[in-house]
């Protein structure tokens, strides 16, 4: 019997053909009432980029995304305990807390937040991950093992 559940798994050929990689990976663990999310990134699940230049607008994708992958481990965005974000430059703070800050409104989670001279492709300005939780009465949702 599977310990965790694996959301959408990929191999990194396919993510990142301009790099020489084949790793097998997903994009969130659901162990038992736990939710692990990858970090997002301002790329939808078809590898398209959204917002070149725009950390504001890199961050509501990123923010998609993890709405999605929460809803499909079976959580939600209200169940965030922490978050941590990467930018690659402290004026794209204010952009990017804000745009986080709209979504989490009223969520209260703890939250690091960490500059970084480079994220894993050049055009990424922004990268958020999260931990969530299911409560023991939150409805169950699939995925895959």
């Amino acid at each position: 019997m599977p310990t965790h559940t694996r959301i959408r798994m990929f191999n990194t050929k396919d993510t990142y053909p301009n790099q020489s990689l084949d790793n097998d990976l997903c994009q969130a663990v659901r162990a038992g009432n736990t939710v692990y999310v990858r970090g997002q990134v301002g790329t939808d699940f078809d590898g398209n980029l959204v917002g070149l230049g725009d950390p504001q607008a890199q961050t509501e994708q990123a923010m998609k995304n993890l709405k999605q992958l929460l809803e499909e481990a079976g959580s939600d965005l209200s169940h965030i305990v922490k978050t941590t974000t990467y930018i690659i430059d402290p004026r794209y703070r204010e952009p990017v807390y804000k745009e986080v800050g709209k979504w989490l409104k009223g969520v209260f989670p703890i939250s690091t937040g960490l500059v970084v001279s480079a994220l894993g492709q050049p055009q990424w300005l922004m990268e958020i991950d999260v931990i969530a939780v299911i409560p023991d009465d939150w409805p169950s949702a699939g995925g895959q093992a």
